[in-house]
């Protein structure tokens, strides 16, 4: 059974996993949805959603992180003091840029791993995750 035979299910998990560090398009999934005469609006929250849900789970991968991994990968002091000083300074700010691919993966899990403040993270990364796709549909709509 593919991701597309479950429908808005299968929209949900693809996105869930995208937004992991799983190299996945989600946005060619919610378009193949959207041609497919799926609810534009259904699909707008439920990939959002399925989203913002994987940002969540790389904020607690970061958050169970230990610094003593850094040091083992050989991460110097000094930045690891910079990532820090810069999540602690704009943080919650990051979390609105976790749509982007790969650097929004690192940023949730750096958000979690140097203990951003979790309500506000949690809350711009939803509103990035659906501005995101609110374009993806707004595009689609307006092409199609």
């Amino acid at each position: 059974m593919t991701a597309f035979e479950l429908g808005y299910l299968g929209l949900f998990i693809t996105c869930f996993l995208a937004a992991t560090i799983l190299p996945i398009a989600s946005e060619v999934f919610l378009i193949t949805m959207l041609a497919t005469k799926y609810d534009p609006l259904c699909c707008l929250f439920i990939a959002s959603s399925g989203n913002t849900l994987g940002s969540y789970l790389n904020f607690g991968i970061g958050y169970i992180g230990n610094p003593e991994w850094l040091k083992k990968l050989r991460v110097k002091q000094n930045t690891i003091e910079s990532w820090n000083s810069s999540i602690q300074k704009y943080g919650v700010w990051l979390a609105l840029l976790s749509w982007l691919p790969i650097v929004g993966d690192i940023i949730g899990i750096a958000l979690g791993f140097f203990r951003a403040n979790i309500f506000w993270s949690f809350f711009f990364m939803a509103i990035g995750k659906f501005i995101r796709y609110l374009v993806v549909v707004m595009v689609y709509l307006y092409w199609y």
